[in-house]
């Protein structure tokens, strides 16, 4: 575009320079033309009979007039061009010089309020030395309106050209990114679980970036699945010894075999806690799983509130069904925790609510919001009550470990957990996860 505009400018500046000394050529050659018509008789009368050979001329106030004055002593009368219905005054020499060949060229109005140029010349018509002066004069204004014309067509026709080069450049480009556009697609379809590499065919150019990103996206599943085999076989493994340390414990009794009961339990969960990470990483990028959400938490409400019938629990869900992009334990997981803590802290009610998300880019997601009565937690302990084993309240009962294990679920699933001010007056609960089609 920028080339354009100078294309423009350059193209009108030259013709407007160029027409600009067409004009004033053919003003110089109808001057000539008319000193080389008129002469002067003995009397020192002006004559002659001019033709400058242009029609305008003779039609009156047409912008084109000529007209011969006498310019010393002893010449009389004065010739006029038939368009030239009334004299039109010229500047003083103080005000316009001649130049050294007695011409000079200014610009005046013309009779019809046009701009006129003007070329004038004193000229000797004898050996008496008797001058007239002679002026022919052009519309310039036409020529104006001329370079005006000139500058909208040729403003329309590279428009147009800029107009078809823009689009013959967005074709071009739209073409030739499709290749990347196929990339982008097959990715984001790995990304989904939906494949498991880079399929189709691509061009010479982009077919080495797609051979490297499959043998990568193959060394890293080697790598992943090395590391959670080998993660899930120690967990595997320490189940035994820990259900033996447990039962001891339990056998033992007293102050110390509860101790160590106590401490196998709390590594039992541990072990379990990091066997369900390692199932739900190698399950959350697959799209086989679909949990219906309003079904479940319809059950779970029902179990919580006959467990805690002080509090009334009621819940809000969407008439459209939502599906988890997840497995139904994982789920139950999740929102028993929450409940459970709900129940555990509010004074008279809580509430659970389901809401679709609108699809923003990043997937199809559904939100989940748990509020309660209670006392809440201040904004600047949200983050310190979500690490692993910290109870803000010692008081209740409870390992600290539930919003935890929460949060990690959830961040595993690819999904947003935050604890908020809830408008009941105590704790909001808000998670955000994915929902499949």
């Amino acid at each position: 575009m920028v080339t354009l505009v100078i294309i423009f400018t350059l193209i009108t500046t030259l013709y407007r320079q160029t027409s600009e000394r067409g004009f004033d050529s053919l003003l110089s050659a109808h001057l000539f033309n008319l000193i080389g018509s008129v002469g002067i008789s003995e009397e020192g009368i002006l004559s002659g009979s001019p033709d400058l050979g242009d029609l305008r001329f003779s039609q009156p106030d047409s912008g084109w007039y000529w007209s011969v004055e006498p310019a010393s002593e002893g010449v009389s009368g004065v010739l006029r061009s038939s368009s030239m219905t009334r004299s039109i005054p010229s500047p003083s020499v103080s005000e316009v010089p001649f130049n050294p060949a007695f011409q000079r060229s200014y610009m005046t109005e013309g009779l019809d309020g046009e701009e006129l140029r003007v070329f004038e010349s004193e000229f000797v018509l004898d050996t008496k030395n008797r001058a007239a002066r002679f002026r022919v004069m052009g519309n310039y204004t036409e020529l104006q309106q001329e370079v005006t014309t000139f500058q909208r067509r040729l403003l329309t026709y590279l428009s147009l050209f800029g107009v078809g080069m823009i689009a013959i450049n967005a074709a071009a480009i739209l073409f030739g990114l499709q290749p990347l556009r196929r990339v982008r697609n097959a990715l984001a379809q790995v990304r989904e679980g939906t494949a498991q590499r880079l399929s189709g065919s691509f061009p010479t150019e982009i077919e080495p970036l797609a051979n490297e990103t499959n043998a990568l996206i193959e060394n890293n599943r080697r790598i992943v699945e090395r590391s959670r085999t080998q993660v899930g076989n120690l967990a595997h493994s320490l189940k035994t010894p820990l259900a033996v340390l447990l039962n001891e414990g339990r056998a033992l009794g007293g102050a110390k075999g509860q101790l160590i009961a106590d401490q196998a339990s709390s590594m039992q969960q541990q072990v379990e806690h990091y066997l369900q990470r390692a199932r739900v990483a190698a399950q959350r990028d697959s799209v086989v799983y679909r949990t219906p959400v309003g079904p479940l938490v319809e059950r779970m409400v029902r179990v919580v509130q006959k467990l805690n019938p002080r509090v009334k629990l009621s819940s809000s869900l969407p008439a459209d069904a939502i599906l988890f992009a997840g497995e139904r334990e994982d789920l139950e997981e999740i929102l028993g925790n929450l409940l459970e803590n709900a129940m555990k802290w509010a004074k008279s009610a809580a509430t659970i609510s389901v809401v679709p998300l609108v699809d923003q880019g990043e997937g199809a997601r559904f939100e989940i919001a748990i509020e309660d009565d209670g006392p809440g937690i201040p904004a600047e302990k949200a983050r310190e009550a979500m690490q692993r084993g910290r109870r803000l309240d010692e008081t209740k009962p409870g390992t600290g470990l539930g919003l935890a294990i929460v949060a990690d679920l959830v961040k595993e699933y690819g999904g947003s957990f935050a604890l908020e001010r809830s408008a009941m007056g105590g704790l909001r609960a808000l998670i955000c996860l994915r929902s499949a089609a």
